[in-house]
């Protein structure tokens, strides 16, 4: 399953130009809520994701979306924020994490 599937479906209900406008939004505001949560400038996130600067940006103002890989990265920072000593991260990047995300099922 690809990352994108793992974005909460409400999008996938949309028609395709809409979808593509909702899906470009929802990513923006991902973007917009994890760099103030982590309380970066957008050349700061960029640094952190091994981005460029003009990337974040069209990421923030909805003119791109991220790549797979991208997803891959936010994800893993999510992952390493939710368990940051700070109960500030903590709880803001699980929070973030649910918002955007689904929930992975773990196997024991």
């Amino acid at each position: 399953m690809s990352l994108e599937m793992l974005l909460k479906p409400k999008l996938h209900r949309l028609q395709q130009p809409a979808f593509a406008q909702a899906r470009r939004m929802l990513f923006a505001q991902l973007v917009r809520e994890l760099r103030h949560t982590m309380q970066l400038s957008q050349e700061k996130f960029a640094d952190e994701l091994g981005m460029t600067f003009a990337t974040i940006n069209r990421w923030k103002n909805g003119r791109a979306t991220p790549s797979a890989l991208a997803l891959k990265q936010i994800d893993t920072l999510l992952n390493q924020l939710s368990q940051s000593p700070d109960a500030r991260l903590r709880e803001r990047s699980r929070a973030i994490r649910e918002k955007y995300f689904l929930k992975r099922e773990v196997n024991v």
